[in-house]
């Protein structure tokens, strides 16, 4: 074609020439001409990167990657070069520490942005959902939180902290906070690895009916890595949810930590007249 460029910059074995915005079987969703800059000058960890992803591929789920030793050896680099690549691999989901090893990690839970809980979100990618109860709490609350939760500065409400699995593998934290006169029986019906919103529409007859969210991209404190089981370092998808029953009474306050490696959110627009 008239005017086309013949610069190109070579990566995982596919020529870009200057001006394609994308190979010919790139992933739509995938950063234009696979993150390679216009100038063809690719950062050595990088092509490293790529080569590893490629590897990747190969090796499928769970599969067990080589040493940062053979790794540097097979690409001829050196090990910083290697670790910076797999560094980028393991914040983008794409592997996972195993023990002393480094594993192909599966693909990201997909969670819908929608009143819908936790539990229906995973089961519809076929994993099975789970928690773990840290704490069931029950205190005066404070003034910040009691407009948020329906009540009066003082009155009783539950504080329900739990580790979210998927598949047994720890994939978030989150803290709910409820009024104890909307479910006075928390803690003697509620079974804390279920699902609190099934709880609250079988057990307790309130439905939900709508909900204001806020995410943001955090880092997890101390405790909170601790509890998830990863690197503090690790960015993390925080979701503030307020929601309110179908009458538009405030009904609970959540705070959501989800593992930015192993999380996407999904939501589906519509047209507005």
């Amino acid at each position: 074609m008239a005017g086309r460029s013949t610069s190109s910059a070579t990566i995982q074995g596919v020529d870009y020439p200057k001006d394609y915005p994308y190979a010919h079987d790139q992933d739509p969703g995938a950063p234009i001409r696979s993150g390679v800059p216009e100038h063809g000058r690719v950062p050595k960890y990088y092509a490293v990167k790529a080569h590893i992803a490629a590897l990747i591929g190969e090796l499928g789920e769970g599969g067990l990657l080589p040493t940062e030793r053979d790794l540097a050896v097979r690409y001829e680099v050196s090990r910083e070069t290697v670790r910076q690549a797999l560094r980028e691999l393991l914040l983008e989901g794409r592997l996972r520490r195993q023990g002393r090893g480094t594993v192909v990690a599966g693909p990201k839970l997909e969670q819908p942005l929608a009143l819908a809980s936790y539990t229906e979100g995973v089961r519809r990618q076929n994993r099975r959902p789970g928690r773990h109860l840290i704490g069931l709490d029950r205190f005066p609350c404070p003034v910040a939180l009691a407009a948020d939760v329906g009540v009066e500065a003082g009155d009783p409400v539950w504080h329900l902290e739990r580790v979210l699995l998927a598949d047994d593998e720890r994939v978030g934290l989150e803290s709910t906070y409820v009024a104890v006169s909307r479910v006075p029986r928390l803690d003697v019906d509620f079974e804390p690895d279920s699902s609190f919103y099934s709880y609250l529409h079988d057990q307790v007859g309130v439905s939900f009916g709508d909900a204001d969210e806020r995410i943001e991209t955090v880092l997890a404190t101390p405790r909170e890595a601790l509890l998830v089981g990863t690197p503090p370092a690790l960015p993390m998808l925080l979701i503030h949810r307020l929601s309110r029953d179908v009458r538009g009474r405030p009904l609970e306050r959540v705070r959501t930590l989800f593992r930015g490696d192993r999380f996407s959110f999904t939501v589906r627009l519509g047209e507005r007249g």
